[in-house]
Order: structure tokens, then sequence, then C-alpha cells
């Protein structure tokens, strides 16, 4: 491995189409659910756009790919045991770190039933009380986070929970501590303001206070379907943020196209700080891939070799 990293970056895959489902597995919010995915959804998120972000992206030949969330639509067993072939074929199970989002916790239940069957990209993780979980990767360290939990109808936000707050406090000081590029993965975005308040991360502000503490290098999401860039207040400078655009969404707004980002990142020296560099890939409605470079602002962004 060169000392430049590439990280890979994909959110709100939405896996088609749907398995046929019982009728008693539609007697919850599921039911609303599938009938968007019928009407509506099911024509926006398409399996060639995807097929065409994770070809663009691995053509530059990541170190490692993180995933934030939505593998699902609507949380049937089946689409489970779908995501997990899908993500077989991605690459290698150390070479990609996932966690949920809202739509793999759709029903209460789902996360306790499937979740295992992810566990080997989540650091072992089964279930939802047992985040947030660590992974080092080279120069990395992965802190994944579960923002995922049931809502009523019409309802999309999440909320991480003052136990799993508690233990990521912690964690960010001591990677510090040891010289590691903390990268935080959480679905929904923590950033004011992005969300409206029926899709919000609900304590956010937690989140934030957490990280004016203790700093990170990078914070990774999705969740709005759209790409955003922003940062938070962090104790030595502003925390980089940015949310991945949906990577199968056939869309006509240029800001809600279908794609994922690639990451470099390389030590600046010995004093425990990165410079990154970002590149977004969109997948345009007549099919064509474009390339453009995305700004990070507080992060050093030297030009990477």
């Amino acid at each position: 491995m060169s000392d430049v990293f590439r990280l890979a970056h994909l959110s709100d895959v939405h896996l088609g189409p749907l398995p046929r489902p019982r009728l008693r597995e539609l007697a919850s919010k599921r039911a609303t659910g599938f009938l968007s995915w019928q009407l509506r959804r099911r024509r926006a998120h398409l399996s060639t756009v995807l097929e065409a972000t994770v070809a663009a992206l691995a053509a530059a030949r990541p170190d490692h790919w993180v995933i934030t969330g939505d593998l699902v639509n609507i949380s049937l067993p089946g689409e489970f045991e779908r995501a997990r072939r899908w993500l077989e074929r991605l690459a290698p199970p150390e070479r990609i770190t996932l966690i949920p989002g809202n739509h793999d916790a759709y029903v209460a239940g789902a996360a306790e039933a499937f979740w295992p069957l992810w566990r080997c990209w989540m650091e072992g993780v089964a279930g939802p009380d047992a985040f947030p979980f660590l992974r080092r990767v080279g120069p990395l360290l992965f802190v994944g986070l579960s923002s995922a939990v049931p809502r009523p109808w019409g309802d999309a936000a999440g909320r991480l929970g003052r136990a799993q707050l508690a233990r990521l406090d912690g964690h960010l000081g001591e990677a510090a501590r040891a010289g590691l590029c903390r990268v935080v993965l959480v679905h929904h975005p923590p950033v004011e303001g992005w969300s409206p308040s029926r899709k919000a991360l609900l304590d956010a502000e937690d989140l934030r206070a957490v990280l004016a503490r203790e700093g990170a290098e990078l914070v990774l999401s999705g969740h709005d379907h759209r790409l955003e860039v922003g940062t938070l207040d962090g104790p030595a400078g502003p925390v980089p943020v940015v949310a991945a655009p949906s990577a199968s969404l056939r869309a006509d707004e240029p800001d809600r196209r279908g794609g994922g980002l690639l990451y470099r990142i390389a030590p600046l020296g010995a004093d425990g700080r990165f410079r990154i560099e970002a590149e977004a890939v969109r997948v345009e409605p007549d099919g064509r891939v474009v390339r453009e470079s995305v700004a990070l602002p507080g992060a050093a962004v030297a030009a990477l070799a």
C-alpha cells in the first residue's frame, strides 16, 4: 500500500427489486413503503446507476470501501440476504466497512433478526446495542455508529442514544493519541439544517458536542440522497462532513444524481494530521459518468501524489 490511502464511499444503495412479501409482512409500516416502491421508488433507484457508480469507483482501485447505510428498502427478510450476496461480490469482507441506515431498521425487530447477516462487515456487531464499533485499517480508524431506529409512518428520523454517545466519547480521544485518522460513520448527517425534522438525527446536538471535545478527521454520512459538504466544530479546528448521494438514484437535479465519492488520505507528518482530497463520481441521466473534485472545508488539501 502506498502512503496515499484510497477510500471509496457509497450510501443509500436501496437494492432492488423487492422480494415478493407475504401478506403478514405488510401488516406494518412496510405496507406504505411497499406501495411507495411500486409506484415511484423502483423507477428511481436503478441497478444500472448503481453498477456504473461501483465500476467508476472500483477503477480507482480503492484500498477500502465504506457504506453508510440503507442497503435495503423496507426490511423484508429476503432483502437482507440479497444485500449480503451483493456485499460479497463487491469486495472481500476485510475491505468493506458497513453501518446501517433507517431503511435497514424499517420495522421493529428487523435489526435484531437480520443484522447478524452483516456482522462480518460491521466488525462482528450483530445488533443495535453493540455500537459504536471500531475498525483499524491502515492509518485509518473507522468509528461505526448506528442511528437506525424504527420510526412511525412518515418518519425517517434517527437517534444514537446516550449509551452509544458515551462510548464514542472515549474512543475518539484514544485514537487521536494513537495518531490515527478518525473516520466517523453515521447514516443521518449531524449538520444542523441539512435534513428536515422528520428525517433528522434527533440527538445531533449531542454528537456535535462529542466531536467538539474530541475531534475527528472526517465524518461520513448519507440519508438525504444528495451530495452535501460542510463542517462541524472540533477542538483543533473544523471537522469536514460529507453526506454521499444515493448510489443508485436516477435524478434530474444535479445535486441528487446517483454516485459516490473517493477520498485520498495521507499523513502530513508525525504530528497526527492528515491531508484529504475528495472526488465525486456522478451518473448523469443519460448514463454518462462524471467526475468532479470536491473541496472539503476544514481539511488539509495539499495536492497528493
